[in-house]
This record gives C-alpha cells, sequence and structure tokens, in this order.
C-alpha cells in the first residue's frame, strides 16, 4: 500500500503522522511510505531520518495525497486541504467533527472512507487513541492555566501552589476522565487546592482511592458546578462524550460570576467545549477574555510540545495503521469492531452516531454500511 504523511498546516500544529521508525517497519513490510518535506521537522524528525527509514520524501503536499491510497494525518484537516479529498482515499487521523459540518460535508461528497482516533475503541471499551493526547492536554492544562494565573498574561496574579503563609490556587476540575485525572495529579503536585467534579459518583470514589483523599470531589450538578467555579482560580474543561458535542457545564452566568482574572482551560473545546462562553482559538492567539475571566481554548493543545506528544500519539496509532496497510481498509474494518466504530464517514455515509446526533444527520452504522 501507499501511505501518506503530509505536513501539518493547522495553525502551529508541529505533530506528524508516522515517525522515522514506524516509516522503517512500514517499508520493511512492503509498503511505500511518501512524507512531505519537513512533515517531521518540528518534531525533531528531520528528513534524512526517513530517508534513511526508506521513505521517500516528497517537496509537495498534493503529491502526497494524490499518491496515496492512506493519508496518516494528527489533525483535522483544514479547508486549504478540502481540495485534496477523493473517492477511495482513506484518512486516518483526528477529524473532532462534530463541530465541524463544513468538513463533514466535503467528506461524504468526496466519498472519502475516513477513520477518526477519537473514536476508535479497544477491548476494554476505552479510547486508546485519545488516551495519550488527552494525557498530555490534561497535564498541559495546569503549564498553562498557572502561566495566564500571572498578572502579565490578565490572570490574578496568582501563584499555584502559593508559598508558606499565602494559600494556593484553588483549581476546579470539571470532568474526572483521563484529562481530568491528569490535571488533577499536576496541580496537587504543584500545590495547588483542588476540586474535581464528575457525575460518575463510582469514578469519584475512585479518585478518591487514587489520591488518598487528597482530592475534594464534587457530584455534578448545576448548584455544585456554579459554587465550585465561583471559588476558582482556575477551571479546566474535562468533559467527553465520544464523537459527540461535549455539552455546556458551565454556563455564561456561571463564568459571569467568576473572580476577576481567573482561568479557563477548555481541553474540550475539540468537541466543541464544556464552557459556554468558550470558543475555539489558536496558538497565534490563544486567549480572550470575557467577564474579566481569561479563556484558552487552543484546539491543539498538545501541539506545543511536538515531540512528546508524537511520540505518544504514533505509539498508540502505530498498530492500527499496520492493520490498515497489511490488510487494507475495508479488512481491517470488518476484522475490529473497535477500529469500526472509529469509521467516522464510508463513501458519502456518515457512519457516527455522535456526529450525526450532533449535527442532526442521518447515519448509517459502520457494519451496515461496510457489509
Amino acid at each position: 500500500m501507499i501511505i501518506g504523511v503530509p505536513r501539518e498546516i493547522k495553525d502551529h500544529e508541529a505533530r506528524v503522522g508516522v515517525t522515522p521508525a514506524g516509516a522503517r517497519a512500514l517499508t520493511d513490510a512492503g509498503h511505500t511510505v511518501l512524507v512531505e518535506t519537513q512533515a517531521g521537522a518540528l518534531s525533531s524528525f528531520p528528513d534524512h531520518e526517513y530517508q534513511d527509514a526508506g521513505a521517500e520524501i516528497v517537496g509537495d503536499a498534493g503529491h502526497v495525497w494524490g499518491n496515496s491510497e492512506l493519508v496518516v494525518k494528527v489533525k483535522e484537516p483544514v479547508a486549504a486541504e478540502y481540495a485534496y479529498f477523493r473517492e477511495g482515499l482513506v484518512l486516518f487521523t483526528y477529524l473532532h467533527l462534530a463541530p465541524l459540518p463544513e468538513l463533514t460535508d466535503r467528506l461524504l461528497a468526496a466519498k472519502v472512507t475516513g477513520i477518526a482516533y477519537e473514536t476508535v475503541r479497544d477491548k476494554a471499551g476505552t479510547l486508546p487513541l485519545l488516551t495519550p493526547m488527552s494525557e498530555v492536554a490534561g497535564r498541559m492544562s495546569i503549564q498553562v492555566g498557572a502561566t495566564y494565573l500571572e498578572k502579565e498574561r490578565g490572570g490574578r496574579g496568582i501563584l499555584l501552589g502559593g508559598v508558606p503563609g499565602v494559600p494556593p490556587a484553588n483549581v476546579c476540575i470539571i470532568g474526572g476522565g483521563i484529562v481530568g485525572t491528569n490535571a488533577a495529579k499536576i496541580a496537587m503536585g504543584m500545590g495547588a487546592r483542588v476540586t474535581l467534579v464528575d457525575m460518575n459518583l463510582n469514578r469519584l470514589r475512585e479518585l478518591d482511592d487514587l489520591f488518598s483523599g487528597r482530592l475534594h470531589t464534587l457530584a455534578s450538578n448545576s448548584y455544585n458546578v456554579a459554587h465550585a467555579t465561583r471559588e476558582a482560580d482556575l477551571v479546566v474543561g474535562g468533559v467527553l462524550i465520544p464523537g459527540a458535542t461535549a455539552p455546556k457545564i458551565v454556563t455564561k452566568a456561571m463564568v459571569a460570576r467568576m473572580k476577576k482574572g481567573a482561568v479557563i482551560v477548555d481541553v474540550a473545546i475539540d468537541q466543541g467545549g464544556c464552557v459556554e462562553t468558550a470558543r475555539p482559538t489558536s496558538h497565534s492567539n490563544p486567549s480572550f477574555v470575557v467577564d474579566g475571566v481569561v479563556h484558552y481554548c487552543v484546539t491543539n493543545m498538545p501541539g506545543a510540545v511536538p515531540h512528546t506528544s508524537t511520540l505518544a500519539l504514533t505509539n498508540a496509532t502505530f498498530p492500527y495503521l499496520v492493520r490498515l496497510a497489511n490488510q487494507g481498509a475495508e479488512a481491517a474494518l470488518r476484522s475490529d469492531s473497535g477500529l469500526a466504530e472509529g469509521l467516522n464517514v464510508y463513501r458519502g455515509k456518515l457512519t457516527h452516531r455522535g456526529v450525526a446526533e450532533s449535527q442532526g444527520r442521518e447515519w448509517t452504522a459502520p457494519a451496515e454500511a461496510i457489509g
């Protein structure tokens, strides 16, 4: 199979879909790997390492897209890449289609087979290709939040961990999944006072045991969320409904009652955000202020640490990529129901329920679509 690895062109996106080690494994298996020049440079993987691994370096993105049967990316295609879509192309990447109806339209019209990292499931029912980037984003959310609490960034001028005689910052984390758990680890490690809100009481019990009672937990309801956010210096949004638009847990009214100079980091922004006042931002222009509250809503946070993120992501995605390359997309999807859950679009059909419900569209189950 011919596998293409284009250079990411989303704002400040420095990750790459395949490492030189992955290229070597694919070429050793008899596949052709086309890598756009400088695709891995910002992740500290120069062109010559891909060449040494047997890949072909290509100078033009159109050549990569146009000559590849399977294109492997990191982030969802942006408008400049829509022209490369064509019938029969298999696209393996994060898609996050729920808040992106235009991208959905273009993929459907071109009859692309789109397999989204964020909805692939393993035998345990977890999201193995979303997990590593959720780990990175969860940990980064606290680093970013601590920085934006500094006065020169518009924050309250608070040191997250405080100092002897001065209390630490209050951190409120919405959601007890991978993002929330990793955010809690870092925030507590930095000395902050951390409250985590989740609707799953069993998960709250698990987290209480995990953090030996040092983590304050709250059952999620509007009263508790309003109280926790009002007291918080930093709010981290980490709510996820796989494939679907994130619910708005933190309302405009709650934001208006937060402390002036408090910070919100909405990690759920890829799926529309769980804070009502949040809107997508980029690394070039990462923050904005609403009612005196600083909002950081960058849709590709892990792109800021591309070497770590690329290695963590490809560790998880590569076994699936090998399966797609060796078996072909349709055979691989038929043989692995968890991989089939990653199928979001297939030959003009929308094949993910969460995306369909978010956009008010009809959908076809993956098993029915691929026969």
